[in-house]
């Protein structure tokens, strides 16, 4: 058996459903389980009119579920006919109803807590499941429809709930793998979850990669399929650099390495699941299916080239503790981690000496109250603005010199921050974000002049 998980824009519309329908169709004889997303912006909607109820505005938060009400049932509408429509109809509503009663409820107590935020975000997971579902069956395919919260079982750290895998994989072989053995398309929603009470939890944005992952781990599954709507995982951005190539195979530490450090179209943790149980793992076009996409594999053919792929990732700071009163002494580092966590800022590269470390973090609101923090042990300094640049290639672990010819092509510019050697296939480094896109075009003219056709499309 497979999994295909299709992403928000490959469920954005009727067109692009029936595109999913004729996908699944083509992968019948190889026991597809089917995961979806929510229709594209609709988690965005679903979450923005949440914070209106919490807000008291109650007006804003329905006016938003009536306008999401009408486009899912045009969307059903359009697939199924007024036919079947007719008798669908029922059931979309009642979705709606309780959302409505949930907004209404969270505006009157003018409040919103992470429970009711993933009961309010599972919503759009919830509908597209039973429209995909539908138009399936509507399409003479056999589905199922099966509610995700039934078989992931999460713990309940709501909005970024964390997986409980041997309950999970239970429920999973007790509830879809029948329905398989029967010849039908399980079809569940992906980033949606339950603890063990029932109650709804969210595994964190851009989760239905990673539930699709342990899904196709629960089930051993024979590769997972992530469908989006780029042709693969690519060298770089292709809005950087328009001579982007596909990347015909990739290995799992390489993608994981690319996705942590900017590239969108595979979740990091991802691959997670997979790694366990050494699944393939496919990235694919739906609007372009012939295309064989970028395979993802626990080791990778070794290519000529020193890098597989640039990333970007933009909208970082750079933190500066420095501390000379605190030479040698025991345990600073471990104060300013610490205080890291209590602020719940993520940490992408570090770089150390005796009395100073630097960090970089996401740019956000916290920063301010984290640097006070910090001040109380050291001298504080943060700029913003910044970019993290990320060279990843399992060559790099046997090339000497790459960094030398990664900063030959770069000596006319500010380098903040080096990093390589914490993993043996990335070279990172920081520089000021209004250089980032004219650093990524001459690193890959340099480096992506000639490809592997082994490894590169």
């Amino acid at each position: 058996m497979i999994v295909m998980k299709f992403g928000g824009t490959s469920v954005e519309d009727a067109r692009a459903i029936d595109r999913v329908a004729a996908i699944v169709k083509g992968r019948l004889v190889q026991k597809p389980v089917v995961v979806v997303s929510a229709m594209a912006k609709v988690t965005d909607t679903l979450l923005t009119m949440a914070r209106a109820a919490g807000a008291g505005e109650r007006k804003a938060a329905l006016k938003l579920c009536r306008s999401l009400q009408e486009r899912h049932y045009n969307t059903a509408s359009e697939l199924l006919g007024t036919a079947l429509f007719t008798e669908f109809h029922a059931d979309l509503g009642v979705d709606f109803e309780t959302l409505d009663e949930l907004l209404r409820g969270i505006a009157a107590v003018g409040e919103l807590t992470p429970r009711t935020t993933d009961h309010v975000a599972a919503f759009g997971e919830v509908l597209s499941s039973k429209i995909v579902a539908a138009a399936l069956s509507a399409r003479g395919l056999k589905a199922t429809l099966v509610d995700s919260r039934e078989c992931l079982v999460t713990d309940s750290t709501y909005m970024q709930a964390v997986p409980q895998y041997e309950e999970t994989n239970e429920r999973l072989n007790a509830k879809v793998r029948p329905l398989l053995d029967d010849g039908s398309v399980p079809v569940m929603g992906g980033f949606i979850g339950a603890n063990r009470a029932g109650i709804t939890t969210t595994i964190g944005r851009g989760g239905s990669d990673f539930s699709a992952a342990i899904v196709g781990a629960g089930l051993g599954a024979e590769r997972i399929e992530i469908w989006t709507d780029v042709d693969g995982i690519l060298t770089t951005d292709p809005h950087i650099c328009s001579d982007a190539r596909r990347i015909k195979v990739i290995s799992f530490d390489e993608a994981a390495e690319l996705a942590y450090f900017g590239a969108k179209v595979l979740h990091p943790a991802t691959v997670l699941p997979a790694i366990q149980k050494n699944i393939p793992v496919y990235v694919l076009n739906s609007r372009n299916p012939s295309c064989e996409g970028t395979r993802i594999t626990t080791r990778a053919p070794q290519g000529r080239n020193i890098f597989k792929a640039i990333a970007v990732k933009k909208r970082i700071t750079i933190v500066d503790v420095a501390a000379p009163r605190m030479l040698l002494a025991h345990g600073f580092l471990r104060t300013i981690f610490e205080s890291f966590d209590r602020h719940k800022v993520a940490v992408d590269v570090v770089s150390t000496s005796e009395v100073s470390v630097s960090l970089t973090v996401d740019s956000n609101q916290a920063i301010p109250a984290l640097a006070a923090d910090l001040a109380k042990l050291a001298d504080v300094k943060y700029e913003g603005r910044k970019a993290i640049v990320c060279l990843v290639g399992e060559n790099l672990r046997e090339t000497p010199g790459v960094a030398a010819r990664v900063f030959r092509e770069l000596e006319d510019k500010k380098i903040r921050m080096i990093s390589q050697g914490a993993s043996e296939i990335n070279l990172t480094f920081v520089i000021e974000e209004d250089e980032a896109t004219e650093v990524v075009q001459r690193l890959h003219r340099t480096f992506f002049a000639e490809l592997d056709p082994e490894v590169f499309a």
